[in-house]
């Protein structure tokens, strides 16, 4: 690898000012964060508005970063601040008689990396994903957050613990919990079947 493809030497050269570093940090993690921003959103205008937030977030507090953690790992906690910050303020713009839907239309058609080869395949994926996505909703924003952090961000349990300042055991019982409310969703629904 490069010393301009290395994480600590991009955010040195984009601290001295050069714009293509930045720009090679966003591109690295953009389709991660707004994965996340989708997952725990549930909707593609929102999830672009969080990784916009996110990365003028990092942008604005680069200087702040110590290098004592990864740098993925500080930017998912930008990232997950953020989420919880953007859902406090959906709740509270929601009126108490309506609740959150899963907006209609083709939400993965802007996820970067869908395979678009074989229509028959990606019919059967979008949906599927469609059906996850939904399921993902259902869940309270801190279980979704855990989920996210495990299974999508492949976070251990101690990372989790430590992003969130919870507690390990606290993480793994809301993983769990997130994972049997799921599995009773799919189950409820004839997902996954």
């Amino acid at each position: 690898m490069s010393p301009i493809e290395d994480d600590d030497a991009l955010i040195a050269a984009a601290l001295n000012g050069s714009a293509f570093a930045w720009e090679k940090l966003v591109k690295r993690f953009e389709g991660r964060v707004y994965n996340l921003g989708l997952r725990l959103t549930g909707n593609p205008t929102d999830a672009m508005d969080l990784m916009q937030e996110v990365f003028i977030g990092v942008y604005r507090n680069l200087h702040r970063f110590r290098g004592d953690a990864k740098f993925s790992s500080w930017l998912f906690r930008i990232a997950h601040n953020k989420a919880v910050d953007m859902n406090r303020r959906k709740r509270l713009l929601m009126s108490k008689s309506k609740s959150a839907t899963l907006e209609e239309g083709d939400v993965f058609e802007t996820i970067p990396g869908v395979p678009r080869d074989e229509p028959e395949n990606r019919l059967g994926e979008v949906q599927l994903n469609r059906q996850i996505l939904g399921m993902l909703t259902r869940l309270p924003m801190d279980q979704r957050l855990v989920v996210e952090l495990k299974v999508f961000q492949s976070l251990t349990f101690d990372e989790i613990a430590v992003m969130q300042e919870i507690s390990e055991n606290t993480a793994k019982t809301r993983f769990y919990t997130a994972l049997k409310k799921l599995k009773d969703i799919a189950e409820e629904h004839h997902v996954l079947s």
